[in-house]
């Protein structure tokens, strides 16, 4: 994992890592919990940061989209990403490995 605000890139690239995180934990955690148990504050509190992370998302995946001059595909290629589980993760792998192939 990538944890770096110096760069856009780098920005979009932690963000992306957290929300993530933030997906899986709302999938994999709070909506049991609230559907296994009946307790609903998980999923609202949990929703709530998932919901600021993806917008925080989609706003520095515009910005690497101008700086950087990325196709139109690999921007959709990234917001696909973020609807898959794991998919941010896969997604930060390969930046990191475009990254290092400059």
């Amino acid at each position: 994992m990538h944890f770096s605000f110096d760069t856009p890139l780098n920005r979009f690239r932690s963000i992306a890592i957290l929300e993530g995180i933030s997906w899986l934990v709302l999938l994999l955690v709070a909506m049991p919990i609230k559907y296994l148990a009946g307790i609903k504050e998980p999923v609202k509190y949990v929703g709530w940061a998932h919901g600021l992370l993806f917008t925080l998302f989609v706003i520095l995946l515009l910005q690497v989209w101008v700086k950087y001059k990325w196709t139109f595909g690999k921007v959709v290629i990234a917001f696909v990403a973020s609807f898959i589980p794991f998919g941010t993760f896969i997604l930060d792998k390969k930046l990191g490995n475009e990254e290092r192939g400059r």
